[in-house]
């Protein structure tokens, strides 16, 4: 049968993307990108004006369901013939971004009576406030010798399902038990479109600490965590879908709300950074994938389970079918630039201008020329030392330093982190021969691609496509709808006939690699210092910070 259309859509931080993919080329017919109307809320609820506590991030569940209508819309708008022969439907969003839900799929933020209740708003990945419920679950796994944990490079993070679930049960009691399903994002929009709730065994194995051998962790850890909490999966459900199979068929409100037929395929829901490997047209275990935007998330694949510390997550058929996928991350980046350009940086303007601006101001300086090293830690540590409570770092500054080499080492202290987290798999025996780096950073910033090159030793090569996640998410929408349908019937033969190929190649250079070492070495040790032995010296300053932030309000 002849090859038709699959839409992906790709969920992010501060919009989301809508892309129409050939399946007959490859080629990217139509893009479209839809801010959220809201976007990151983390200073005051809405419609009610409460404060918000420290470390709070959330969404507004009506921005997701409104980009999704808009940016489907604009793609086919583009090509109305196509409209027809869209055979299937990708989703991937952030994670792990959960929300709660009644049982129909409603987000309780939707409902009068809990609009008010911050706790029933979808929690953002990064959402960072159940830190302590994180430090808790993990002095329990270590004290009991959980063997689940060593999948997680020995620490689970704040950002993940359970931490979050259990604040809630701890801090709006009321709110938990009106949640009949706390849901992940990616899961919620399939469950939308499709009207059936199919959660997805992708996120539930890196985020929800589930596998397929031994389900989620035990009544009993949990119960000797936080006594009472009893029914870890009655949030979560037991049943979870491998990745490229269908949840579905678009449903008839959907499809004419969208202009699409009735029975389009709906894969189910996948991860942002996941879903990019195929997108992206990695196939191999030498190949390090990152996914460069607001955070960073590495990717690698490799035939064995091989235990490794500093990791988020390892899963068969996490990434792709048939072998071990691997996660690691940095999760400030883009957040991170902006926020200098917003607060610090020169010439004003709008970010994206001042980003601009530093860009070319930065990238002059030689290695070593600024004097600074810095630590990448705006939004905590994701690896390799797992801990939300640090924070960042501007060392060597003097009354001449100038705003574009703080930028500069802002940009070295990203690489740099991605050079430790390199080395951890390199330290464990991981044979890598290339880095891909996607996402809208690498397509923003040359300076920080040559960066990762010079600092890393390899090659990092930049997909022909502007829009991997969402490239990728239109891959799996092809895989459920089949190659009877106009698909493909498997996530390796889609990945292999839609590779987007290479829009530029960013070579190591020799003659930078003796200082970049220089600089490293004294990065590494701060980060040693400041993350391990004396990591007390900013958990303290967190402290404080929180003990001055607004309390959850008492319902």
């Amino acid at each position: 049968m002849a090859r038709g259309y699959a839409i992906g859509l790709d969920f992010g931080t501060a919009s989301a993307r809508a892309l129409l993919l050939d399946l007959a080329s490859g080629e990217e017919k139509a893009v479209s990108e839809v801010a959220y109307e809201r976007g990151v809320i983390d200073e005051a609820l809405p419609g009610s004006g409460e404060r918000l506590p420290l470390d709070w991030a959330l969404h507004d569940p009506g921005d997701y369901t409104a980009v999704l209508e808009a940016g489907v819309k604009a793609v086919l708008a583009e090509h109305p013939e196509a409209a027809g022969e869209v055979v299937g439907i990708g989703v991937d969003a952030t994670s792990c971004t959960v929300l709660p839900a009644s049982p129909n799929g409603t987000p309780l933020c939707q409902l009068d009576v809990w609009a008010k209740r911050p706790h029933a708003w979808p929690k953002l990945w990064k959402h960072h406030a159940a830190q302590p419920v994180a430090n808790r679950l993990n002095e329990v796994a270590a004290g009991r010798g959980e063997k689940w944990l060593s999948r997680y490079g020995g620490r689970i993070s704040s950002e993940w399902y359970f931490p979050k679930l259990i604040e809630v049960w701890l801090e709006d009691r009321e709110v938990y038990d009106a949640t009949a399903s706390f849901v992940e994002v990616t899961d919620w929009v399939v469950w939308q479109l499709t009207g059936h709730e199919r959660r997805s065994a992708c996120p539930a194995a890196y985020k929800a600490l589930w596998s397929p051998e031994g389900g989620i962790p035990s009544r009993e850890f949990f119960e000797a965590a936080y006594p009472g909490f009893s029914r870890p999966a009655e949030k979560l459900g037991g049943k979870f879908y491998p990745l490229g199979t269908s949840a579905g068929s678009l449903s008839a409100e959907w499809a004419d709300r969208l202009g699409l037929p009735r029975g389009v395929a709906v894969a189910v829901g996948n991860v942002d950074s996941f879903v990019s490997f195929p997108g992206a047209g990695a196939e191999d275990a030498g190949t390090w994938v990152m996914v460069v935007g607001t955070s960073i998330c590495d990717m690698v694949v490799h035939s064995q389970q091989v235990p490794l510390a500093g990791i988020t997550g390892v899963a068969r058929d996490g990434i792709l079918p048939g072998l071990y996928g691997y996660e690691a991350g940095q999760p400030a980046v883009g957040d991170m630039l902006g926020w200098f350009a917003a607060t610090l940086g020169a010439g004003g303007g709008p970010a994206g201008a001042s980003l601009a601006e530093l860009e070319r101001a930065a990238e002059p300086f030689a290695p070593g020329a600024t004097g600074l090293v810095a630590l990448d830690w705006w939004n905590g540590n994701r690896s390799v030392l797992g801990d939300a409570d640090l924070s960042g770092v501007v060392a060597g500054l003097t009354l001449q330093t100038s705003a574009a080499e703080v930028y500069r080492a802002l940009l070295e202290s990203i690489a740099f982190g991605n050079r430790a987290v390199l080395d951890n798999f390199r330290d464990s025996g991981f044979a890598l021969d290339k880095v891909v780096a996607c996402g809208g950073v690498a397509e923003k910033s040359p300076l920080l691609m040559q960066l990762f090159a010079d600092t890393s030793g390899l090659p990092v090569m930049v997909p022909a496509s502007q829009q991997v996640p969402a490239r990728g998410s239109a891959i799996f929408g092809a895989v459920a709808a089949g190659a009877g349908a106009g698909g493909f019937g498997s996530v390796k033969e889609a990945a292999a006939a839609l590779q987007p190929g290479t829009a530029r190649t960013y070579r190591p250079n020799p003659a930078a690699a003796p200082t970049y070492e220089a600089v490293f070495a004294v990065w590494k040790g701060l980060h040693d210092m400041l993350g391990r032995t004396e990591k007390g010296w900013l958990h303290e300053l967190k402290r404080l910070k929180r003990l001055q932030a607004p309390a959850p309000t008492d319902h």
